[in-house]
């Protein structure tokens, strides 16, 4: 077969996989996911072994050290692995969940019910662990996954894969509920996404240049996001020592994360106090390179001037561009203008500016007086997540289990018929 029959034919299984696991109940999904959790430890040398031909091979060819670390699986890692399968196996199964119940004038029952979105494929580049993390997401949900990691990972993945089959098969696993694109053509990827009514949703994970290609060449739904362009807003009123503390938070705690600060607008009330201390602390002592407009630097000159390149950047990196701004007002003019809809935050001890900038920015998440670094699943104890989405259609922020679901409308009579 070629390509494009290869992948109809995966995409084939995995519809047969998903109507099975739809009647799946909560407890057979949790037995299996917690054998999934044991497979993986027992098995922690075969994962280990087929990790090291993929790390040996990505040294050799001259993989940055960042990106081999992510590769990497070490004991700590595949721990982990198997911890966030037993923290989804403990989680509340969404499917079946009653949104709401109507009974009409005529007597019909009318019922919306949370159900799974059917098959998704997702795709995804280097860590290995996503392959775990992903299809017991997914799993939960009641969702047949198609995995497409990078070709780096490639061993990786498939002892992750063939470990979960092993585990789960006992359990009762569906065959073919878990399935892994085996080819390293990119062609699959393209033709994975363009098939229409065997493949319900794509979720690309990975650098801006996947989700651009995903997004061009997909026929299927496709939830995404591009980057992370987060904001912090120093407001007139803000407390400046709560401040400089998120500031400091949100770009140095983590910097290279997508829920990173990456532009601070200070308003120009409180500029020339707060902006020496913000590049004593920052810029002199953590080492975070700043870039400045005209009156940020007038107020600390040891700051690089930005140019406008810079408030789209996401550096991903101890760089954060800085500008000054006249009222709440310009603050959500920029963000609006330059931002990513991912996550921003307002510092001020001013409910009105707080309540005019949740309703005004157009973010998936809006914070006001913390750190944008609480832009995940877990922190927002959703247990776990598939990603972070920048769409408004159909789920914004972390995606946890309830945002791999759908809904259908579930109607009961007794011989109504419309008149």
């Amino acid at each position: 077969m070629g390509l494009h029959e290869d992948m109809v034919a995966l995409a084939e299984r995995a519809v047969a996989a998903s109507r099975v696991l739809a009647d799946l109940s909560a407890r057979r999904k949790n037995a299996i996911l917690l054998a999934w959790a044991d497979a993986l430890e027992a098995r922690r040398d075969v994962l280990k072994q087929a990790n090291s031909r993929d790390v040996e091979a990505a040294k050799a060819a001259g993989m940055a050290a960042a990106l081999v670390d992510r590769l990497t699986l070490t004991d700590s890692r595949i721990a982990a692995m198997a911890k966030g399968l037993r923290d989804v196996a403990g989680l509340k199964d969404p499917v079946g969940r009653v949104l709401s119940r109507t009974v009409r004038p005529n007597g019909l029952e009318i019922r919306k019910v949370r159900v799974p979105i059917g098959v998704i494929a997702i795709l995804y580049e280097s860590r290995p662990n996503v392959t775990a993390d992903a299809a017991g997401l997914c799993f939960k949900a009641g969702n047949a996954v198609i995995l497409r990691g990078g070709k780096e990972a490639l061993q990786s993945n498939q002892a992750i894969v063939e470990t979960l089959r092993a585990g789960g098969k006992k359990k009762g696993l569906p065959e073919h509920a878990v399935q892994l694109v085996e080819t390293t053509d990119r062609e699959a990827v393209r033709e994975l996404v363009q098939l229409e009514g065997k493949v319900d949703l794509a979720i690309p994970r990975g650098g801006e240049s996947l989700i651009r290609a995903v997004v061009e060449q997909a026929r299927v739904p496709v939830i995404k996001h591009y980057k992370g362009v987060c904001h912090t807003y120093v407001d007139a009123t803000a407390d400046l020592g709560m401040a400089l503390r998120i500031c400091e938070n949100a770009k140095c705690q983590r910097p290279g994360v997508c829920n990173a600060m990456e532009t601070l607008l200070v308003h120009r009330e409180v500029a020339e106090k707060f902006l020496p201390m913000l590049a004593l602390r920052l810029g002199r002592q953590l080492k975070v390179e700043l870039r400045g407009d005209e009156a940020a630097r007038a107020l600390a000159p040891a700051m690089k001037a930005a140019i406008e390149d810079d408030w789209y950047a996401e550096y991903l990196d101890l760089i954060l561009a800085v500008r000054v701004v006249p009222s709440v007002e310009a603050a959500i003019a920029h963000i609006n203008k330059y931002g990513s809809n991912h996550s921003d935050s307002i510092v001020t001890q001013s409910p009105e500016a707080g309540k005019r900038f949740t309703r005004e920015v157009n973010s998936a998440v809006v914070y006001v007086n913390a750190s944008t670094r609480f832009t995940d699943g877990g922190e927002f104890g959703l247990g776990a997540e598939i990603g972070i989405s920048t769409d408004k259609l159909h789920a914004r922020g972390p995606m946890g289990l309830e945002e791999l679901t759908t809904y259908k409308y579930i109607v009961r009579g007794n011989g109504q018929i419309r008149e």
